[in-house]
């Protein structure tokens, strides 16, 4: 069964940050940072395609 993109994810569980110090929670930090710009590129290159065929289909 194929997943729709615009029903809601299962939130992952909660990293337990207690048992790391210092320069594990700053790797962590920076994985998260990677991945919330990984995030962002997708998000622009979806509104950006959107945005394309919005323009295709509008005969204004």
């Amino acid at each position: 069964m194929a997943m729709n993109e615009d029903e809601p994810q299962p939130a992952p569980a909660p990293v337990p940050l207690d048992r790391m110090g210092v320069k594990e929670l700053e790797r962590y930090i920076a994985a998260l940072r990677a991945e919330i710009a990984r995030a962002e590129t997708y998000v622009a290159a979806k509104q950006s395609h959107r945005s394309a065929a919005d323009d295709l289909f509008n005969f204004q």
